[in-house]
C-alpha cells in the first residue's frame, strides 16, 4: 500500500485517520497506508520562538521531560509524571521535578494556543514547542 502526503488536521478540523488494511476494513474505510502508525508526521511550526512562547504563557510549567505511561485511549484521560521549569512573568524561575500533569486529550488538542518555530526532530516526527491552555498540575 503506497503512502501519500496528506493533512490529517487542517484548520483545527480532523481530516483523516491513520489506517492499515485491517483497521480500515473493520471501520468500513480504505487503508491510508499507515499500518505501522504515523510516520513523517510534522506539526506545522508557528512564528514564535521559545522565549516568545514563555512570555505568552506568563506563568506556568515548561515541561521538558515526561515520565511513565498515562493515557487512556478510550476516554482520552491523560496523566503523566513531568519535570521541567516553573515560569513566572514569562521567564524561567526554577527547576521542577516529580510533578503530575493531567487533562483530557480532547481538551489538550482543542487547547493548543501556539506551536513554536523551535522544531525538534525525533525519528520520523517533527514539532516545535506546544503552548497549551492550563492543565492540572500536582506535586510538592
Amino acid at each position: 500500500m503506497a503512502t501519500q502526503t496528506r493533512n490529517v488536521v487542517e484548520a483545527g478540523v480532523l481530516r483523516g485517520y491513520f489506517l492499515g488494511t485491517y483497521s480500515g476494513r473493520k471501520l468500513g474505510m480504505r487503508s491510508t497506508g499507515n499500518a505501522g502508525g504515523n510516520h513523517n508526521l510534522l506539526l506545522e511550526p508557528g512564528d514564535l520562538g521559545l522565549p516568545d512562547l514563555l512570555k505568552r504563557m506568563g506563568r506556568g510549567l515548561f515541561v521538558t521531560e515526561l515520565l511513565g505511561m498515562g493515557v487512556n485511549t478510550v476516554t482520552g484521560d491523560y496523566s503523566r509524571g513531568a519535570a521541567g521549569f516553573w515560569v513566572e512573568n514569562g521567564e524561567i524561575a526554577y527547576p521542577v521535578q516529580e510533578v503530575t500533569i493531567a487533562s483530557n486529550l480532547k481538551d489538550m488538542f482543542l487547547g493548543i494556543e501556539a506551536v513554536g518555530k523551535d522544531v525538534v526532530v525525533r525519528g520520523s516526527r517533527a514539532s516545535g514547542s506546544v503552548l497549551l491552555r492550563p492543565m492540572t498540575i500536582a506535586g510538592d
